[in-house]
């Protein structure tokens, strides 16, 4: 790196530095002469003269019988019974506009648009949804994201940033709170997301609103990426020194040069998992890059700069250095906290905004100083040098330092005078925000702690922080809808992880079983045509198969219909033995003409048609043998089966004498829908309806199940479509591009891959719709839907 550009780096930095030593100066007026006290307890005087704060602080009894605020559903409807959501979504849409959006809320036209905000979200939220198997409102989902993406016209970007969630979460080390880093970045997106949408009106061009609404969130994928990739990974303890030190060089060369190098020169334990950040961070630094303007090119490089070398100075500090002065341990927490918003702007390659910048730079260390407060403890634990962890540590020694808590009231007190000029809403949001910010810590850590806390951090103030003390305790609507979905997110990402792993656990446990009970037994005594056939159908049963709807089947059975596994197997090998039959048939130079299968060669390929064809007949014979084996069962409700059995099997028969029929056609989307479900989507079917019958599951208990295979097994047909255009043979185990070689109609041949993918999540979210109308617990299907169109092979 030459002399040149550090002498630039340090330019830009110095002059940020000098704008928060002026705006900590200031601060640290107030905090000496307490100052800052005396305007609160006026503005709290106000505050309280608020007829929704007049009713806050009575001890009607009315308010005992509200709900935890962390209950999304119950806490909403409450909010609805009780007539103070219209309240409630206001502040909370407000504060979003004040520290998102860097706005103030003196304006009309900031009122129109917070009101516009607030009626779109109590319409989303007062209609009668869907509920899901917890009880609570999906609006989390993936369903719900897509159909929000179809609204807005931009279903690509919804994909491609779903997909690229999947990926990041999938190789986030286990030293990263995957959940939080997860949030972390759905919220920059989010945020992003909100800047765009805030200058869009009803007036826009559709088109010119979708495609503005497609780069907002492929820009706030990029710029969020470095949270996880670059903040939490410096900061997790996976990299030793030395690595940190490289991995930090890199970021700061790249900025200042303004391209990251192609090769990631990386060895060690690590090398895997940064080669493949290095691979996405440059596509993301490529694609803002790509999107400047000419003229917000510089200060993008400028606003990255200040922030990542502010994080950087930050993150050496060690909680065993007593001498940090008061301007060491603030100034970067108050440049990196206001460079995360401001570079949202540059990101966007937006004009200038005067009043923006100034709201944002002084907002930002309020949200820092709120997080490290509740945080402290954790941040004690693990050392981390905060201004809380490093007062609490050395302010004994140091009377110099400046409390942090009192700088925190200080830092309220500037907002709503000096920047917002005493603003009435403003000061109402900003007094809830901070009551709730300490309500919230007091009952996350317990009141001991919190006192505990209290003791040493509110001891500067006695008369002002009595106040805060009793605005606490009395203070109840003071929530916030940001952290009711912030709540509701974490547990949406907690619960969705554990039944990630409780499916891959199931799956490959079930899977395991399953193999153990496929391979047919030959009789010593048995001719030897009888063995060959029998050695040719267990050389087909031993392929690599992923067993998908035995394991379906199993799991429905046994987990959600509760029948004895032991009872319930021979249905289990009678799936399994016509599925692999149809493969075997499937394969044949006479239809599909494959020459690999479950990665080893095909049937025909080892021996000969004829034998292929012999044992693909055996195995259906052997299905039935299995089917009429299940003794334990009504034998009247058996016989359903096995006719529900046959008229499937047919079905699929006649699915794949379509395909051969429209082969080298030209069909149409209904045609292609209509092969999809008769090859693909019975299979499905029989997978969950089958253990029903057995289970005498009621008629519309079938119907539901029959419309969510109908859907995902479409969604799975398309997702192989997509791969046998885009993979590679090793990562199919089957050669890829096989339907464009054998001129087969596909999903990608008729649409295309982009419209391909938007039919998939259509299917995708009207198979969920089906799943959330089940009364039975189906967190197993809801994955296995999701790894339907999320799988690699």
């Amino acid at each position: 790196m030459n002399e040149t550009m550090m002498d630039d780096a340090d330019t830009w930095y110095r002059r940020a530095e000098q704008k928060a030593a002026h705006y900590l100066a200031d601060l640290q007026e107030q905090v000496t002469d307490k100052s800052y006290g005396t305007v609160l307890t006026d503005d709290i005087r106000h505050w309280k003269k608020n007829p929704i704060h007049q009713s806050v602080l009575s001890f009607m009894a009315r308010s005992a019988r509200k709900p935890d605020s962390r209950h999304y559903d119950r806490y909403i409807q409450w909010l609805k019974y009780t007539g103070k959501l219209d309240d409630y979504l206001d502040r909370s849409v407000s504060y979003i506009y004040m520290r998102d959006l860097g706005q103030a809320l003196d304006t009309p036209k900031t009122q129109q648009k917070i009101q516009r905000v607030v009626n779109d979200i109590k319409e989303k939220i007062i209609q009668s949804p869907k509920q899901g198997e917890s009880g609570e409102q999906d609006e989390l989902s993936l369903a719900s994201l897509y159909r929000w993406a179809q609204k807005e016209g931009v279903e690509d970007a919804a994909i491609w940033v779903m997909s690229k969630l999947n990926m990041v979460s999938s190789r986030l080390p286990e030293e990263l709170d995957g959940d939080h880093a997860l949030r972390k970045l759905i919220k920059i997106i989010v945020g992003v997301v909100l800047h765009v949408a805030d200058d869009l009106d009803e007036e826009t061009d559709p088109a010119e609103r979708s495609r503005r609404l497609d780069e907002a969130i492929r820009l706030g994928y990029s710029y969020g990426l470095t949270y996880p990739f670059i903040d939490d990974l410096l900061d997790c303890g996976l990299l030793d020194e030395q690595e940190k030190e490289q991995y930090s060089e890199m970021i700061r060369t790249s900025l200042l040069q303004g391209t990251v190098p192609e090769q990631c020169d990386w060895s060690g334990s690590s090398q895997e998992l940064v080669r493949y950040v290095h691979g996405e961070l440059r596509e993301a630094f490529n694609y803002i890059k790509h999107y400047q303007k000419p003229e917000r090119l510089q200060t993008f490089f400028e606003q990255s700069y200040v922030f990542f070398h502010a994080q950087d100075i930050d993150r050496r500090k060690v909680l065993t250095n007593p001498a940090y002065t008061n301007e060491e341990l603030y100034l970067p927490i108050i440049l990196k906290s206001s460079s995360s918003r401001l570079i949202v702007r540059t990101v966007l390659s937006a004009p200038e905004d005067e009043g923006f910048e100034q709201h944002t730079f002084y907002y930002g260390i309020y949200n820092q100083l709120a997080d490290d407060f509740a945080d402290v403890f954790d941040d004690m634990r693990d050392g981390a040098v905060t201004p809380y962890t490093y007062y609490l540590h050395y302010r004994e020694q140091r009377p110099d330092l400046i409390n942090p808590f009192e700088l925190y009231w200080s830092v309220i007190a500037h907002l709503i005078h000096k920047v917002y000029h005493g603003d009435s809403k403003t000061r109402d949001v900003m007094l809830d925000r901070a009551i709730n910010g300490l309500k919230r810590c007091k009952e996350r850590i317990g009141l001991e702690k919190y006192s505990e806390l209290m003791d040493i951090l509110a001891s500067g103030h006695p008369e002002f922080n009595r106040l805060m003390g009793q605005m606490v305790q009395r203070a109840d609507d003071v929530d916030f809808y940001d952290k009711l979905l912030r709540d509701r997110l974490i547990e949406v990402l907690k619960r969705n992880r554990e039944e990630k792993a409780a499916f891959h656990t199931t799956f490959a446990s079930v899977r395991k079983e399953i193999n153990q009970h496929l391979l047919i037994t030959a009789d010593t005594d048995l001719p030897p045509m009888k063995t060959s056939l029998i050695d040719a159908a267990n050389y087909s049963l031993q392929g690599d198969g992923k067993r998908l709807r035995p394991v379906l089947a199993w799991v429905i059975g046994v987990q959600v219909y509760g029948l004895a596994p032991s009872s319930f197997m021979p249905l289990i090998r009678s799936l399994e033995y016509m599925h692999t039959a149809s493969l075997i048939f499937d394969d044949l130079p006479s239809q599909d003409n494959a020459s690999v299968r479950r990665g080893k060669p095909t049937l025909h390929q080892l021996h000969d048609s004829a034998t292929a064809e012999l044992t693909g007949l055996y195995l259906i014979q052997k299905a039935i043998q299995e089917q009429a084996s299940l003794m334990d069962f009504d034998p009247k409700t058996v016989l359903t089966l096995m006719r529900y059995s046959s008229q499937k099997a047919g079905e699929m028969s006649i699915g794949q004498a379509m395909d051969l029929q429209f082969k080298g056609m030209a069909l149409t989307l209904e045609q292609l829908r209509a092969v999809s479900y008769y090859k693909t989507g019975i299979a499905f079917e029989a997978c969950l309806v089958m253990p029903a019958i057995l289970a005498q599951e009621s008629d519309g208990e079938m119907e539901r199940l029959k419309d969510f295979a109908y859907h995902a097994g479409i969604a799975f047909q398309i997702k192989d479509d997509l791969l046998d255009a885009e993979s590679d043979t090793l990562t199919l185990g089957k050669p890829a591009g096989q339907d464009s070689d054998n001129n087969i109609s596909s999903f990608v041949a008729i649409l295309g891959l982009d419209a391909a993918r938007r039919e998939m999540w259509e299917h995708y979210c009207q198979a969920a719709d089906a799943l959330s109308g089940m009364g039975r617990p189906s967190g197993f299907l809801k994955q296995l839907l999701h790894y339907m169109v999320s799988r690699n092979h």
